[in-house]
């Protein structure tokens, strides 16, 4: 009798699906590609990937994502700006080791990333909802909660915001910028979606006020290439820069992550993400058609929605009467999976909304989950 062992985070059976999982599917990995990059870099005679890396991350890297993010973002991005990590996760993590203690106050929107809440918690920090509209985070809520206090931190994803989908507009990110510098908190802009763009090119990255001094942005290739890299940078001014790259952990262990990011140095040098790039760009837009007309199909007039133009998520708003989580307990029994509302909720709320992530699935099994979505509902709410 073989054993068998997990070896990833998620893992649905055969039969399920999971609308939960927020990455791509075994098909979409690119390990060819990864292959290719390892014989090339390995294949040279410099072992320096495997020894200590350099703090503030490994230069030729840092060169070629510059590049590679300036073309991309269309705003000049420089190679001592950036600074490298082991994706985004880990840099919020450090981030609040080095700028906040615990009972400090952060502000999120609401909703936000349900694990960057866990992160927060970790640290013991006190968080403050502000509400959102189909624009983002609203500004005027904002200033009545600056008039009350002042947080150490604003953490917002404000390109294909994870769940809600939303983009920040221009003016927006101009005046939370301008409210950052007039109350002294900073702000941690989680673009990691931002370069998965299917439409209209989105108003320049948060990032780009990072010379302002109170802008830290995460950017991953977790997103964009592949999770299990754990390879993300922040982009931020030189005193910033400084305090990152002089932690304990990087005095103690050097820069993170050198090895992976020498492979993916050849996969940006060589052009190989971009052309990858464009690949998840097709097959998402299809996908999000797919999972659009299946919806339209099986729950139209039930579930609200806007159909998203980035990232990886559907927010779909339920009749007020139902309740995510109680769905969700259900839903092994249907074969089915998906976010409730609430879990991306600062005060306990949103609990009439599901989260659902068309990045994992081919079209004809996000066509299956919508049905067996309504069918599930129906069960519980005749």
């Amino acid at each position: 009798m073989s054993t068998q062992f997990q070896s990833t985070q998620s893992f649905a059976p055969a039969d399920v699906i999971d609308f939960g999982a927020g990455h791509p599917g075994a098909a979409l990995l690119p390990r060819t590609l990864m292959q290719a990059a390892a014989a090339q870099r390995l294949g040279e005679d410099d072992a320096s990937l495997l020894q200590y890396g350099l703090e503030q991350g490994d230069g030729y890297f840092r060169h070629v994502l510059a590049g590679f993010l300036s073309r991309r973002y269309a705003v000049p991005v420089s190679m001592d700006g950036l600074f490298v990590t082991s994706g985004a996760s880990q840099a919020l993590d450090l981030i609040c080791t080095l700028y906040t203690q615990p009972g400090d106050v952060v502000f999120v929107e609401e909703p936000t990333y349900f694990l960057a809440l866990r992160i927060f918690a970790d640290h013991r920090l006190r968080v403050r909802p502000i509400a959102t509209d189909g624009s983002g985070l609203g500004i005027d809520a904002l200033e009545t909660a600056l008039a009350e206090e002042r947080p150490a931190l604003l953490y917002t994803i404000p390109t294909h915001q994870n769940p809600a989908g939303f983009t920040l507009p221009l003016e927006r990110r101009q005046r939370l910028v301008d409210l950052s510098m007039q109350h002294g908190f900073l702000i941690i802009a989680d673009e990691v979606y931002h370069l998965l763009s299917y439409g209209e090119a989105p108003p320049a990255p948060l990032a780009a006020f990072a010379e302002r001094g109170t802008v830290l942005g995460l950017g991953s290739f977790s997103k964009v290439l592949a999770p299990g890299l754990r390879l993300g940078w922040v982009q931020a001014a030189p005193q910033h820069m400084e305090r990152l790259y002089t932690a304990g952990l990087l005095d103690s262990g050097g820069g993170l992550n050198p090895f992976t990011s020498a492979l993916v140095r050849v996969v940006v040098g060589e052009g190989w993400q971009d052309s990858y790039l464009d690949m998840l760009h097709a097959t998402y837009r299809r996908r999000i058609t797919a999972l659009h007309a299946a919806l339209e199909e099986h729950l139209g007039g039930l579930a609200h929605y806007a159909v998203p133009d980035g990232g990886y998520f559907f927010w779909l708003r339920l009749p007020e009467h139902m309740d995510g989580e109680t769905l969700a307990a259900r839903a092994p029994t249907f074969k089915v999976g998906f976010r409730p509302g609430q879990r991306f909720s600062g005060q306990q709320g949103l609990r009439n909304y599901i989260r659902l992530s068309f990045a994992y699935y081919e079209d004809a099994d996000l066509a299956e989950g919508a049905r067996r979505l309504r069918a599930l509902i129906e069960s519980v709410y005749p």
